[in-house]
């Protein structure tokens, strides 16, 4: 059975930590492919305003570009309406067929909630998670939500060594305001295109 990863969010901007993640989830998971899907509109962020998806799905194409397996796909930001992961997910096992088993890609700090999330109890059990941290995340908290969600929708739940890179889209948009460097923040090619493109030069929220 193909085992392809899902890594979804806002990317805004997509950095260092993102990649990393997903180079330590395909390679730890023995997957075949990472799929970057960056949000329309997030169910949780709705009060708060992104750069536009055509800008941060290009600033994730440059960072991506050239790594073997990992690939974008625009299906949230072609997609009318709030970003549900339960329709992403559905849409894209439905395009890769029964014989492939799919595993959703994210932090601890979001696992932990993903119970909360739309429809949660009609398809935690469909999928498998792939789960990374950054430092200084409490472990005992993430354990116990590992436990509670094989235990109740008896699935797949890998919680990987990743690389510890303490990053946040938040700080970078912030430097980036403050006319500070980003360098080791981002690869080489989304702080191009920050540059070129003005991204960030004012205030989103």
């Amino acid at each position: 059975m193909k085992r392809i990863g899902i890594f979804g969010g806002s990317f805004d901007p997509v950095h260092l930590g993102h990649v990393s993640l997903a180079k330590d989830a395909m390679q730890q998971a023995g997957l075949e492919r990472v799929i970057f899907v960056p949000a329309r509109l997030q169910p949780f962020k709705l009060d708060k305003k992104m750069t536009s998806g055509r800008d941060r799905a290009a600033m994730l194409k440059a960072a991506i570009d050239g790594i073997p397996g990992f690939e974008l796909s625009t299906y949230e930001l072609d997609a009318d309406g709030i970003s549900y992961t339960y329709l992403t997910l559905e849409a894209i096992q439905k395009q890769m067929g029964s014989n492939t088993r799919l595993y959703f890609i994210t932090g601890g700090d979001t696992f932990v909630k993903i119970h909360t999330w739309m429809n949660a109890k009609e398809w935690l059990g469909k999928y498998s998670y792939i789960i990374g941290t950054r430092p200084g995340y409490r472990m005992d908290v993430l354990k116990a939500s590992i436990r509670s969600i094989e235990s109740i929708y008896q699935t797949e739940v890998l919680h990987i060594e990743n690389t510890q890179l303490d990053i946040s889209s938040t700080e970078i948009r912030e430097r980036v305001l403050r006319g500070q460097p980003i360098s080791a923040m981002v690869p080489t090619a989304v702080e191009r295109y920050i540059t070129e493109h003005g991204i960030y030069g004012k205030e989103l929220d």
